[in-house]
């Protein structure tokens, strides 16, 4: 199984050193997120100072940015890293792309399936130096003139992932991605049953195969050097559980596990403001639906019951003061774990 790790945002003098305490842990890639900061130049200092982690941001919000801006961006980094670079999309909820981004909003999947052909048909009139022609519902970009394109890289295209929870989302990221991200607030059911199926789906319309998809998370990794470690980790995992489960775009989610009156509870509770109260509304069982946890010498056993067979890769974070052997040595059990992903195949 491959093991993502996160990169600091905030001050881009330290992401060089972790970076390379990463990738000198084993770690497969590093990745940013987009929150408070800006998510893709930490990876660009990132790209320099590794060899051969992957860098991707989990996610960057697509719709806000023209699709040619993102892929320049992207081209940027994929070039100078060597070709490492994999753009990790999400569409955003309605909210914040209405009231945070200032943009309309329209049906999110129809929208990132035409997004990502978007940025596919950028690239590919970079690559070679070809026409730029294409019409969707969406985008319509037909102008691409030699002085607004970069130089051909010679590298496969950058890689696509695409964070999903509904249905139409997850049968996008098969139909036109080269990955998924799974949101934390997803269970081995939820992915079994309902994940899997869809992406599936998705992959079979377009005739992509499992082998070169990348199925990441979805779940929490609550993990520590010791029990009182977990445990506070639990604890921050209870309070993301309370935050998401009170949003009702995650309510097939819950229900699929019989919690429809937690959803129902939170909810009320978040119009109330009460977000303090939610985490005491979830309980430990419902966290262990969600969560892997164990110290670090259990938590190759907890992954691969929490994700094995159905995941590829997860995310781990080890505090700073964690010696650099114990980190090696945890990544690698968890490396050991079988997967299905053998690559992407993103050439031309």
């Amino acid at each position: 199984m491959r093991v993502f790790t996160s990169l600091p945002q905030r001050h881009w003098r330290e992401v060089a050193p972790a970076a390379r305490a990463a990738e000198a842990a084993g770690f497969d890639a590093v990745m940013t997120v987009e929150l408070g900061h800006d998510p893709l130049t930490p990876l660009a200092v990132a790209g320099l100072a590794t060899q051969r982690l992957e860098l991707t941001p989990s996610v960057a919000v697509a719709f806000p940015r023209s699709p040619t801006v993102l892929a320049q961006q992207a081209w940027d980094i994929h070039a100078n890293s060597g070709g490492r670079f994999v753009l990790g999309l999400g569409s955003q909820v309605k909210g914040h792309n209405e009231r945070r981004f200032g943009i309309a909003w329209t049906a999110p999947a129809p929208r990132m399936r035409d997004y990502v052909r978007a940025l596919h048909a950028v690239w590919t009139a970079w690559e070679t130096r070809g026409r730029l022609n294409f019409d969707s519902p969406h985008y319509k970009l037909s102008l691409m003139t030699p002085d607004f394109s970069p130089e051909p890289t010679g590298l496969p295209m950058p890689a696509v992932t695409i964070a999903a929870v509904g249905e139409a989302m997850l049968r996008v990221a098969g139909q036109v991605g080269d990955g998924v991200r799974l949101h934390p607030l997803c269970s081995r059911a939820y992915l079994e049953q309902v994940c899997l199926p869809q992406m599936m789906e998705g992959m079979r319309r377009s005739g992509r195969s499992r082998l070169h998809f990348d199925v990441h998370g979805g779940g929490f990794v609550c993990t520590g050097p010791d029990e009182a470690t977990v445990a506070a980790e639990v604890e921050k995992a209870r309070r993301r559980i309370g935050f998401y489960g009170s949003t009702r775009t995650y309510l097939p989610i819950l229900a699929l596990h019989g919690l429809e009156d937690l959803s129902a509870r939170l909810h009320r509770m978040s119009v109330e403001g009460q977000w303090d109260k939610m985490a005491a509304e979830v309980s430990d069982e419902v966290v262990g639906i969600f969560a892997a946890r164990g110290t670090y010498a259990e938590l190759p056993k907890a992954v691969e019951a929490r994700f094995g067979g159905l995941a590829d890769s997860i995310d781990v974070h080890f505090p700073p003061e964690t010696p650099a052997g114990l980190a090696r040595e945890v990544v690698a059990d968890i490396r050991r774990i079988p997967h299905t992903f053998a690559g992407f195949n993103t050439n031309w």
